[in-house]
Parts: structure tokens; C-alpha cells; sequence
């Protein structure tokens, strides 16, 4: 009876068969046993638990292949059997899928709302391999079917900062930041280890197996449930993560920080202007615990935490109206630690493509009348009282000038 079993997983075509209807789960024994996926791969139980319930199959020889690039079809048909939307109804017509073994549930997973014939316009081309850019795609638009968030996250994150190097090195579109941004917010898609995320690459089987389960779970949670899409979407609406990840802290100097963000400030120098677009806050106090979904794009080893203080990271543009203007010019010109601060010693200003302020003094990296974009590093104390409702404090900067006044209030 096993082995009959195991002949009934096994039978078909290569990956889903061609009825393209989802197994009955089987035991995880069966559904794990080919030849070319050990107890000690990598992606053992995903790969396990996708073909246990009917996600994925066999190529019919006993072989996984776990290393082979998902097709368009195959992920497609993958899509169509974990998902729990409503099908909206009406057969998705793609001229080059007639008689194909995916045509069924390439048509549902379109009634899904992961994709339609519109995004295919010279047909679906069900062999190619697929994008990890359409994958994320795909999965987001699915979300958003289900979800209205979750289309409204896509929304909110148009504008985002995407913590991953394609943004400032060139490699991501605009129209793709709220996908990646659902991505990397929500875990089911991560960037590599030098942390870009690679959208014009392809996805091995084995790790379909492993994004496929993420996706069974995400599915039933709200949007809100994910912190760092929660950021994402905060950045991309106000321009600061603030109030995800350090909710108790406000920031106020006559206004709410928001009120800051996008205006020309002078210099108390009188030298020049800054523009503010973005502050990015770090709460934790380790480059492996900084608390934000960016802290890989500002920190590393060499970057100092202080128990004391917050740091923040600002994206800001610098208008020099003197000659001579340089560094000092700069940091002896800032009425605050929020309107500017100094150069980000950590290695990703290089690694990410962000400008920040040089080691040579800054006189042949600054022009007087054109603006300078760049990332500067401060920081903010951190206020605590086991006590108090409210707390408020005047802070100053090192060289007695006036920065604000920040709140902290506590449950």
C-alpha cells in the first residue's frame, strides 16, 4: 500500500502533473523520500510539507530537483492550490496556454488576483523561468485581492525608502518598490547576503518550497501584524519610521516632527540651507539588534550605539550659499541634532550607493548654488521614568544651540 502510494505521488508530469489538481496530503515519509533530497538539505521540511499537501510533486522519477528554476506555469499552478482567495470567475484567456498542462490553474490563479492576461500582453510563455521581480509581484497582488491592506500597503509604500541596494544603485523601478516592499515587510521574500535583492534572477524549486510555505501563513494575517512593512509604509507616507519603532517618542519644537520634514532651513552660520526628506530611527543598541527594517542599510560592526541615546539616520539636502563652504561650515551650521549630523562611518554607504560627507573636509564635494543629497548620522537621548506619564525636556546640542524639545509618554 506505501509503495502504491508513493507510484501515485510520483505519476504524472514533471512537478504538477497534468490534471493540475491538488493531492490529498500524504505522509510526510512519502511525500519527502526522492532521490536527490536528503534528510540534510537545506530545505528538507519546507520541501516536505509543499509536497505532503499537494503544492508541489515529483518529476514522475523519483527526483525532486530541487535546484531547477520555477517556471512561470509551475509557480503559477503553486499559486492556484495554497491560495484561499475567491476566484473572481471568468476564464483568463492566454492565447499560447490552449491545451497546455497549466492552462486550469494558470486561469485560476489569474481569477485569484495574482496577475491577468493584461500583464501578458504577447502571451504567458508558461516555460520561462520566473522572475523573482514577477514572483514578488504576483504574491503581493495576491495579497491585495484578498485583503484591501493590503492593496493599501502597495499604495503607501510607492514612495518608500526599499532597503535594499537596487534603490540607490539603479536595478529597481519606481513601479516596483510597493512589491519588494511587501516582500521584505512581510518576510516572504528576502534580499541575498550582499543585500540586493536580485529581481531579474530566477527561484530554485527548493526555495519555492520555502517562500510557498511563508505565503500559506501570511495570507491569514493582517498587514498590521508585520512591523516591517508597518515601517515601510510609515516611511513612504511621512518620510520617518518614528512612531513604528520607537512609538513612545514624539518630537516637538512648536510642531510635530512631520511639520519638520521637506522645508528649507538656514543654517544659524548663515551659509547655507538644508532640506530634510526622510529620518530613519534605529531603537535597538547592536548592528544585530537595531530594531528597524533599515538598520542593514546604515549600520555595521564599526557603527557605536549608545545605551543613552537613539540613533537616527537623515536624508537631507544641502544648499551652499558661500564660498568656501565645506564639513564645518556644515556641522557648526546645525541649530539641531535632528537637522543634520555627521558622516556615516559604516561600510553600506558604499555597499547601498547613498552619499554621505566626505573625509577630505568636504570643500570639492560641496558647490555653492547647487544642492548636495545626502545621509548624516545623529542621535537622540533616550528618556525613561518608571513613573511619569509625561516627561519633557529642552535639549541642546554639544554647542549649546536650542534643538526642540522631546516627550515621552508612557502607558
Amino acid at each position: 500500500m506505501f509503495k502504491a502510494m508513493l507510484m501515485t505521488i510520483f505519476a504524472g508530469a514533471m512537478i504538477f502533473g497534468t490534471a493540475g489538481a491538488i493531492e490529498q496530503p500524504v505522509p510526510a515519509a512519502a511525500a519527502a523520500a526522492f532521490k536527490d533530497v536528503s534528510v540534510s538539505h537545506w530545505a528538507y521540511q519546507a520541501i516536505n510539507d509543499a509536497v505532503s499537501k499537494g503544492y508541489l510533486k515529483g518529476d514522475g522519477s523519483g527526483k525532486f530537483r530541487p535546484n531547477d528554476p520555477v517556471t512561470r506555469a509551475e509557480f503559477a499552478a503553486i499559486l492556484a492550490r495554497v491560495s484561499t482567495n475567491e476566484n473572481a470567475g471568468g476564464a483568463a484567456a492566454f492565447s499560447d496556454l490552449a491545451g497546455h498542462w497549466s492552462e486550469k490553474e494558470v486561469s485560476e490563479a489569474a481569477g485569484k488576483g495574482f496577475f491577468s492576461p493584461a500583464d501578458y500582453t504577447n502571451g504567458f510563455k508558461p516555460g520561462i523561468p520566473l522572475t523573482r521581480m514577477e514572483m514578488a509581484k504576483w504574491m503581493a497582488s495576491g495579497l491585495a485581492a484578498r485583503d484591501g491592506e493590503y492593496k493599501q500597503a502597495i499604495e503607501d509604500t510607492k514612495d518608500t525608502i526599499v532597503p535594499v541596494t537596487e534603490y540607490y544603485k539603479g536595478g529597481l523601478n519606481k513601479a516596483d518598490y510597493p512589491y519588494v516592499s511587501v516582500m521584505l515587510g512581510t518576510g516572504l521574500m528576502s534580499g541575498y547576503p550582499d543585500d540586493s535583492f536580485g529581481g531579474g534572477k530566477t527561484t530554485t524549486r527548493a526555495e519555492v518550497a520555502v517562500i510557498i510555505q511563508r505565503y500559506e501563513t501570511t495570507q491569514t494575517k493582517a498587514p498590521s501584524a508585520f512591523k516591517g512593512l508597518n515601517e515601510l509604509r510609515e516611511v513612504g507616507t511621512t518620510g520617518t519610521n518614528l512612531r513604528t519603532v520607537i512609538p513612545a517618542y514624539q518630537y516637538a519644537e512648536g510642531h510635530e516632527l512631520k511639520t519638520i520634514l521637506g522645508k528649507d532651513v538656514s543654517l544659524r552660520n548663515n551659509t547655507g540651507k538644508v532640506k530634510i526628506y526622510h529620518y530613519i530611527f534605529m531603537s535597538g543598541l547592536s548592528a544585530d539588534q537595531t530594531g528597524s527594517i533599515y538598520g542593514r542599510m546604515f549600520v555595521d560592526e564599526h557603527t557605536p550605539f549608545f545605551e543613552k541615546s537613539y540613533l537616527v539616520f537623515i536624508d537631507s539636502s544641502v544648499l551652499p550659499i558661500k564660498q568656501g563652504f565645506n564639513n564645518r561650515s556644515y556641522t557648526n551650521g546645525l541649530k539641531s541634532d535632528l537637522q543634520g549630523g555627521y558622516r556615516v562611518f559604516s561600510s553600506t554607504s558604499k555597499k547601498f550607493g547613498f552619499e554621505t560627507l566626505t573625509t577630505d573636509g568636504g570643500s570639492d564635494f560641496f558647490k555653492v548654488g547647487k544642492e548636495t543629497r545626502l545621509w548624516t548620522t545623529s542621535s537622540i537621548e533616550r528618556y525613561r521614568g518608571k513613573d511619569d506619564v509625561s516627561v519633557g525636556k529642552t535639549i541642546y546640542s554639544d554647542d549649546g544651540a536650542y534643538a526642540g524639545i522631546f516627550t515621552l509618554e508612557t502607558k
